[in-house]
């Protein structure tokens, strides 16, 4: 059975060319996520540390 599904290929490269494209986009948004929470963390963390009546919102 097995010989006979990489014989005529079984559809396994045709999955490839939809899974490889889903799966780079997957980790490019994951990367892109993890960058946004990374940002957003240090944002807060630099308005929380700015006094409130410092003058920088002038």
């Amino acid at each position: 059975m097995l010989t006979m599904i990489l014989a005529h290929q079984g559809g396994w490269d045709e999955a490839l060319l939809v899974l490889i494209p889903i799966g780079l986009f997957a980790a490019i948004l994951a990367l892109a996520t993890r960058r946004a929470k990374r940002i957003q963390a240090e944002r807060a963390e630099t308005a929380s540390e700015r006094p409130v009546g410092d003058g920088s919102a002038d």
